[in-house]
């Protein structure tokens, strides 16, 4: 089909709540690594990674052929027949994840993965009420909508009860106007007040992404994750790590975003990247949180046999290139390039991140922070036109994304800080 076809056709057939990025949307037709090319011809380079999704790269040569010779083999079943692969990419995980994390519940999607955590952590402390943060996502169904903490992402005002929101480690926009470090954490502190006056005190779980995907890549205080997780565990909750978009290697020197911050979650959800792009979702937890879910349950497409080909095959890859450390050593190089560009730009209120999950904060002036959506647009359409496809996030969707494929060369990398520098040239 030509361009204008697939957009009157993407029009017609498709909800309009379908969004795309830019004024004449990219319609991509091909991709190798990190490079993709649209139905007109243009080349870009990807450094969003689909929505870091495509971990390693489009199509990359192991995955592929895994899906492939899976393919002529065996294309379906569901859990109800328990299969090599699915069994394989199960007990990686529990030697990847942090703690006594070890048994899993496969899924679709990263919406699957969270409302899985949620039920099993209900089940298992007998308890209704989860603490969630302003500024979170986690998905699309009626429960991840609720637990989302943007207007602009739930359709319903407050599709599921029980749901409470606390304040996350942002502290560039501090809603309590304090300062790190002489704030002693103030968010985290405040969930305590607000157990004890937003619930019943019985919290069933606290559930948190290391650092917030869709809110703009906010990366909380080291001290964050040990207060917060210590206040809820001291009224009986549990802790659920949402790993959707910080797993694997993502943040750099380690394979998961939260052990950074030292803490052991009780359960831990995962998708986007585990699969470089293939569907798939995972919810794994203690042995002892596991167990509580006593009930008969299974998935129709979660862990079929095409999907754990390519889990399996894009755990080798991370393994065989130690993701972990050329991700923390590629994202210095990556944050030194921003940086640069925040000395020049005094449009850029904040630059943060961790490994390759990279975020310029746009605002109006430095001094009153305000946000500037429209730069973010601008710089957004300016990086098309120069070649780069980037994304965009954080509550007033003035915060530019960034995270390529993490098998990116450095040469490649340099090249998109230097198509990223074009763009931002072109800002007003």
């Amino acid at each position: 089909m030509a361009r204008q076809e697939i957009l009157d056709k993407h029009k017609e057939f498709l909800f309009p709540c379908v969004a795309n990025y830019y004024r004449e949307p990219v319609i991509l037709t091909e991709g190798k690594g990190c490079q993709v090319r649209d139905v007109d011809g243009n080349e870009y380079l990807d450094f969003f990674g689909g929505i870091l999704t495509v971990s390693l790269g489009h199509c990359q040569p192991e995955v592929v052929e895994a899906i492939g010779e899976q393919a002529r083999r065996l294309g379906h079943v569901s859990t109800l027949y328990p299969t090599e692969g699915l069994v394989r990419a199960a007990e990686r995980l529990a030697k990847m994840t942090p703690g006594e994390l070890k048994q899993c519940f496969f899924t679709n999607s990263g919406t699957e993965a969270d409302e899985t955590a949620i039920m099993l952590a209900k089940v298992h402390t007998g308890r209704h009420e989860i603490i969630a943060l302003r500024h979170a996502y986690a998905g699309r169904s009626a429960v991840a909508t609720t637990i989302t903490a943007h207007s602009n992402w739930r359709p319903l005002p407050a599709a599921i009860p029980g749901i409470v929101h606390g304040h996350p480690g942002y502290c560039y926009r501090c809603p309590f106007g304090l300062t790190y470090p002489s704030c002693d954490v103030r968010c985290a502190q405040d969930l305590e007040e607000l157990i004890l006056t937003t619930t019943n005190g019985q919290p069933a779980a606290f559930m948190a992404e290391p650092i917030q995907g869709v809110g703009g890549f906010v990366v909380p205080p080291k001290e964050y994750f040990e207060i917060a997780v210590g206040i809820v565990r001291k009224y009986g909750g549990l802790f659920i790590c949402d790993e959707v978009q910080t797993g694997f290697g993502r943040t750099g020197g380690k394979w998961f975003g939260i052990e950074h911050w030292g803490v052991q979650p009780d359960i831990m959800t995962f998708a986007k990247g585990i699969a470089n792009g293939m569907p798939v979702g995972a919810t794994i937890a203690t042995p002892e949180v596991a167990a509580s879910m006593d009930c008969l349950s299974l998935s129709t497409f979660g862990g079929n046999p095409l999907s754990m080909a390519a889990t399996n095959a894009t755990f080798d890859v991370m393994e065989a290139n130690d993701l972990p450390a050329r991700v923390e050593r590629q994202g210095r190089a990556l944050r030194e390039r921003l940086d640069a560009l925040m000395e020049r730009h005094d449009f850029v209120g904040d630059v943060r991140g961790m490994g390759l999950m990279q975020a310029i904060e746009l605002v109006e002036d430095r001094k009153t922070r305000a946000p500037s959506p429209d730069r973010a647009n601008q710089l957004m359409e300016a990086a098309k036109g120069a070649g780069l496809l980037v994304g965009k996030g954080g509550r007033w969707g003035n915060v530019l994304r960034i995270a390529p494929p993490m098998l990116i060369e450095d040469g490649a990398l340099a090249e998109g800080c230097d198509r990223l520098e074009k763009a931002m040239a072109a800002v007003k």
